[in-house]
């Protein structure tokens, strides 16, 4: 079989999906249809209709589009039998239905931005940062049952840098998202791809990577700087580690960790009451500032540094824009 003769039904959503779509179609592969969410409501009464990052793309390249509210709807059933798929890709979508995905002959290959068993579910960029790791990558596998589990067949390999946040790491693994899956559509063409079960890899622990709500990017003062700091930036830009000042929200883009120990009297300078008494134990979360240049943190072993961050109400703005416009209060606390 060649890449024109196989039918490809193509299921994604969001900006990250629209990379491997495009790879098949600049590619040459044959996307007989492309099957997106419904377009979500958008302004301030919901009026106007926001079409999904692959619909824009499949539109634009004049493929069909499918868009169910339901994905076991009898009707979109019938009219994805139609279309005689005989391999189905799936990148960043919903979760299928065993009818669905059991149907092409092929069946349902998955590109998860994640090093499987690594990081199942909804947030693996977030939280293979947010735990420090030093590595991620994208896997392809057949889907099955269970979320994430199913056999894989292939996986390409990143470093993640000290500095590099979510959006760094997205994007980076969004362009090797669409060369994967074109290589592993060509195994499956050419006869030479192999699968491994998930659970025969006894050297990886499988790990979760659950959906990111609110609260759970409420920083937590009262934990070491290397913790709190790749916490940050595993939520950064979007959507983005937070923390309360005076009662107010402020949102945490970007800081830098300092290595000075609690005791040392850089962390402390501007609070009068540690001055007199160098052992004093300084509360996680104490703010320090020249009131220009730094916003300092207590954390529980050292202090961060905060370089971007956004008030309630305002625009994200660096350190010292915020500082031009702001009076701290006396004895500033961030919890």
């Amino acid at each position: 079989m060649t890449k024109e003769a196989l039918r490809i039904v193509y299921m994604g959503t969001p900006d990250f999906a629209v990379e491997s779509l495009r790879a098949l179609v600049e590619g040459g592969y044959n996307v007989v249809a492309v099957v997106t969410m419904p377009d979500k409501p958008m302004g301030r009464h919901g009026s106007v209709l926001q079409p999904s990052p692959v619909k824009q793309y499949a539109v634009e390249h004049g493929l069909k589009v499918m868009q169910p509210e339901k994905l076991k709807d009898p009707e979109f059933v019938e009219e994805l039998k139609a279309l005689k798929a005989d391999l189905q890709v799936v990148v960043a979508f919903r979760m299928l239905p065993e009818i669905v995905w059991s149907m092409p002959k092929y069946g349902t290959i998955n590109a998860h931005a994640s090093l499987l068993p690594k990081y199942r579910g909804a947030a693996p960029i977030n939280w293979a940062i947010i735990n420090g790791e030093k590595e991620t990558g994208v896997t392809t596998f057949l889907l099955k049952h269970e979320i994430d589990t199913g056999d894989i067949i292939d996986q390409v390999h990143i470093p993640i840098a000290e500095s590099d946040n979510v959006e760094i790491v997205h994007d980076k693994l969004m362009e090797l998202s669409g060369q994967l899956v074109t290589k592993t559509i060509d195994s499956i063409i050419d006869g030479t791809f192999k699968t491994t079960p998930q659970d025969s890899i006894k050297e990886v622990e499988p790990t979760p990577a659950p959906k990111i709500f609110r609260d759970t990017c409420r920083i937590n003062w009262n934990q070491p700087s290397k913790k709190i700091y790749d916490f940050v930036r595993g939520l950064s830009p979007y959507p983005a580690a937070w923390t309360t000042l005076a009662g107010k929200a402020v949102k945490i883009y970007e800081c830098i960790q300092n290595k000075q120990n609690t005791n040392n009297n850089q962390s402390v300078q501007n609070n009068q009451s540690t001055q007199n008494n160098p052992n004093t134990q300084i509360i996680p979360g104490t703010i320090t500032s020249d009131g220009k240049t730094y916003l300092r943190v207590q954390t529980a072993d050292s202090t961060l540094d905060i370089l971007t961050l956004q008030l309630e109400g305002k625009k994200k703005m660096p350190v010292a824009d915020v500082l031009r416009g702001m009076q701290l209060p006396e004895n500033a606390l961030l919890c």
